[in-house]
C-alpha cells in the first residue's frame, strides 16, 4: 500500500475520447494515513434482489424444522451460503389462496396487489426504489433493473393490464421502473457510449474493431504511476472484467445477427440461457464493484414465462408446466428448475463473494432478497411464500443458518425489515405489522 498525502475522490473516473469509466475502491481513494486502518475505506450497504417466475414447489423448496437451517433439495445449491442464510415459512401475501400472476410479480416488494384505474395503473412504491432513493445520492444511477425476459407484454393477463407483470420495481403508487433485457444496452447504460437502441446503430457499433477502453490508455498509464502495486493489481483485475464483459457481448451479438438477421428485437443476447444469465450477473457485480449503483433488482423470467429448459431436461414450457394439476412427474420437473434457479442464484452469490471490497467482499457488505411471488403455482397461492435473505451478521445485524417459521405474517413485515436492516427505516408497507425480529434466536413476533 503507498501512503500520499492527497488521495484520489472515490468516485473516479477514467476519461478518454467520448467515454467514462468508473474506477473500483482503492487504497489511494482513502485519505492520507488512514488508510493504515483495518478497512481501506468505510464499507457502504447494497440491496440485491433475484425474482423467479410462476411460483414454487413448497414440499421441496421448504426447509425440515424450525430453528437450525437444514437445506431441502431445492436449496442444496446454497450450501456453501448456508450461514448467512435466512430461509422464511409463513409469511402470506394479500390474497391468500387463489391469487393471479399480475398481482404475484407486483406485490413482491410492494406488498401491494396493484390495480388499474381510469388513468392507467396503480400499486405501490416498491423497497428497491425506497433505498434506492436514499443510496442514489452517491451513485451515478439509482438502481439497476434487469430481466432474462423481454418485459414487453402487452394485453390482458388475468383480467387487467400485463403491464403489471413487466416489472418488480415502481418509483410510486403509478410509476414503474422498466427492466433491461438487452445486456449491450446494460453495459452502454454502465459505461458510457450508450446511443441508440435503433437494430442498425447497433450492427455498427458491432463492426467497430476496436474496445471503448482503448481511447482511454494515455489516462490509464497516467493514473498507474499514482498508485501503489496494490491499487494497480487491482486496477487491472477489474479492467480485465470490463474488458471480458465487453468481448461476450459484442459475441453474443456477432452471433444473434447471424443467425438471426432479420431479427426486430435487441440483438446483444445470448442464445443460451447459462449465458445469458452469467453475462447478466456479470453486469450486476461490475456495477456494484464500481458504486455505479447499490441496488438491484433481476428477474430470472418474467409471471407467465413460456421458456423451456432443454440443457436441463425440461422440453415443457414453464407456465403450463407449473399448472402440474398434482402431475407426480410435473412436480418432478418443476421442482428440478426451481433447483436450477438456485443454483444461478448460488454463482451470483459466489461471483459477489470472490469480488473484494473494502475490508472484506461484496457479498459481506449485500443484503440479497430471493424468492417468488407465489408459492404453489397450480393454485396461484400467495400463503407462505418462498423468500429468503442472504446477508452478513456483522452488517446487518442478523444471524445466519436458520429457518425462521411465521403464524400467517404479512410478507409486508419482511419488507418493512429489508429497509430497517439497509437503514432506510420506514413505519409501514401495505399490511405490515412492524419490522421482524431477525436478530432474535427465534423471536417471531414484530417489533412494535
Amino acid at each position: 500500500m503507498m501512503i500520499t498525502k492527497t488521495s484520489l475522490p472515490r468516485r473516479t473516473f477514467l476519461r478518454g475520447v467520448g467515454t467514462t469509466v468508473a474506477l473500483p475502491l482503492l487504497d489511494a481513494m482513502v485519505p492520507a494515513f488512514t488508510a493504515l486502518a483495518k478497512t481501506p475505506a468505510a464499507p457502504i450497504r447494497r440491496f440485491g434482489v433475484v425474482y423467479v417466475p410462476n411460483g414454487m414447489i413448497m414440499e421441496s423448496w421448504t426447509p425440515p424444522g424450525d430453528g437450525e437451517l437444514k437445506l431441502s433439495s431445492i436449496l442444496q445449491p446454497l450450501a456453501p451460503f448456508q450461514d448467512r442464510m435466512l430461509v422464511f415459512s409463513g409469511l402470506d401475501g394479500l390474497q391468500g389462496r387463489g391469487g393471479t400472476h399480475t398481482t404475484a410479480s407486483t406485490r413482491f416488494l410492494t406488498g401491494v396487489i396493484g390495480r388499474a384505474t381510469s388513468d392507467g395503473i396503480e400499486a405501490g412504491t416498491s423497497i428497491d426504489q425506497i433505498a434506492a432513493k436514499q443510496f442514489g445520492q452517491y451513485t451515478q444511477l439509482a438502481s439497476l433493473e434487469l430481466s432474462l425476459d423481454r418485459l414487453d407484454l402487452v394485453g390482458t393477463c388475468d383480467n387487467t393490464t400485463c403491464a403489471f407483470i413487466n416489472t418488480l420495481s415502481w418509483t410510486s403508487p403509478t410509476t414503474q421502473v422498466p427492466g433491461e433485457d438487452n445486456p449491450r444496452v446494460v453495459f452502454e447504460r454502465l459505461f458510457g457510449d450508450s446511443g441508440t437502441t435503433d437494430p442498425v446503430e447497433r450492427l455498427t457499433r458491432l463492426r467497430r474493431d476496436r474496445s471503448i477502453l482503448d481511447s482511454l490508455t494515455e489516462a490509464l498509464a497516467d493514473l498507474e504511476q499514482e498508485l501503489g502495486s496494490g491499487d494497480r493489481s487491482r486496477l487491472d483485475e477489474y479492467l480485465t472484467a470490463v474488458r471480458d464483459v465487453e468481448r461476450r457481448i459484442q459475441k453474443a451479438e456477432q452471433q444473434s445477427s447471424m443467425e438471426l438477421p432479420s431479427l426486430t428485437q435487441p440483438g446483444g443476447i445470448p442464445d443460451s440461457y447459462d449465458d445469458y444469465a452469467a453475462l447478466m450477473i456479470d453486469l450486476q457485480v461490475l456495477a456494484f464493484q464500481l458504486d455505479l449503483t447499490r441496488v438491484g433488482t433481476f428477474m430470472m423470467g418474467r409471471e407467465y414465462s413460456s421458456r423451456t429448459y432443454p440443457q436441463i431436461g425440461i422440453t415443457e414450457a414453464h407456465h403450463p408446466l407449473s399448472h402440474h394439476q398434482d402431475d407426480p412427474s410435473k412436480i418432478a420437473q418443476l421442482a428440478k428448475l426451481n433447483t436450477y434457479h438456485v443454483s444461478l442464484f448460488a454463482s451470483y452469490l459466489e461471483k459477489l463473494r470472490s469480488t473484494a471490497d473494502g475490508d472484506g467482499s461484496l457479498l459481506d457488505h449485500t443484503l440479497m432478497m430471493y424468492g417468488a411471488g407465489m408459492a404453489d403455482s397450480n393454485t396461484h397461492d400467495s400463503m407462505n411464500l418462498p423468500m429468503m435473505l442472504i446477508g452478513s451478521q456483522e452488517h446487518f445485524n442478523f444471524k445466519g443458518g436458520r429457518h425462521l417459521q411465521y403464524d400467517h405474517e404479512p410478507a409486508a413485515s419482511l419488507l418493512v425489515t429489508v429497509l430497517d436492516k439497509l437503514g432506510v427505516p420506514v413505519e409501514k408497507i401495505a399490511n405490515s405489522r412492524g419490522r421482524l425480529r431477525l436478530d432474535a434466536s427465534l423471536d417471531t413476533l414484530p417489533l412494535v
